[in-house]
């Protein structure tokens, strides 16, 4: 179970790409608000494994006119009992660009425990990293336009390609996480219905690549289905793992910007 909630967070952002405008004039109208709230509930096959959570508020740092986003992961149930998780992130991101000032993971996975700040100086483009288990503070150079973990999430929904994205063509987003730069690819798969609790909703297909032989069979084992809305949030996850599968559904929401669209027959 270890790193579920991690490999949730990190998918839900995986949603699409666009390169971020180069001047402020051409900065979209965001498609969330302050008080967007929504939870994933996590299935390791047939056993329910626990909730993950996302809500956003608006927020100053260093005044700056920010979001402020807070991601919560726990296990539930049987799966508390033999692998106790509870992880917390942060992230304050520029209300505009979507660029992230700060990150803050907060996890406790089975006694794995990891307390970590990032402070981002986006002139020169260096990731400040405040390690408070290990009492150490290093400095670390990063690309451009990069993302942390979950700003990641709310730039993709924002910087959507309003164009035809064309079946199998993949995307690539700069991230930074762990001390370290990552480029993460997703290939667009089509638009399919997803029969949830909330009924059937139009979504937008992906598939995150990933390496294989550590944790998933193969490198493309992950699905991941996108509302195919003016909300685009998380519908629903699927992962083939070594051992078993992992799928987490959309449980809850409140405060969408937009109204949540379900398909009627």
């Amino acid at each position: 179970m270890k790193n579920i909630f991690l490999l949730i967070l990190a998918l839900w952002m995986f949603s699409g790409f666009q390169q971020l405008p180069e001047t402020t004039s051409s900065y979209p109208i965001p498609p969330f608000k302050e008080g967007e709230w929504f939870q994933l509930r996590i299935h390791y096959g047939l056993i329910n494994a626990g909730y993950a959570t996302l809500s956003l508020e608006k927020d100053s740092l260093e005044n700056k006119a920010v979001f402020h986003a807070k991601g919560f992961g726990e296990t539930t149930g049987i799966s508390s009992f033999f692998f106790k998780v509870e992880d917390y992130y942060e992230s304050y991101f520029d209300e505009k660009s979507g660029l992230p000032y700060k990150f803050i993971r907060n996890i406790d996975e089975g006694g794995y425990t990891k307390n970590v700040e990032i402070n981002f100086d986006h002139e020169k483009r260096i990731a400040h990293v405040n390690d408070k288990k290990k009492n150490t503070q290093k400095k670390f150079v990063f690309e451009k336009d990069v993302q942390d973990l979950i700003s990641c999430f709310y730039y993709l929904r924002n910087f959507y390609p309003e164009e035809e994205i064309l079946v199998n063509e993949s995307f690539s987003l700069n991230m930074f996480f762990d001390n370290e730069n990552y480029i993460f690819k997703l290939k667009y798969l089509g638009k399919e219905n997803v029969s949830t609790k909330f009924g059937e909703v139009r979504c937008i297909k992906f598939r995150p690549l990933v390496q294989s032989g550590r944790v998933f069979k193969e490198q493309e084992s992950l699905t991941l289905w996108i509302s195919d809305d003016k909300n685009k949030i998380p519908v629903r996850l699927q992962a083939d793992i070594l051992v078993g599968s992992i799928k987490a559904d959309l449980e809850n929401f409140k405060n969408l910007k937009h109204p949540f669209e379900i398909q009627v027959r």
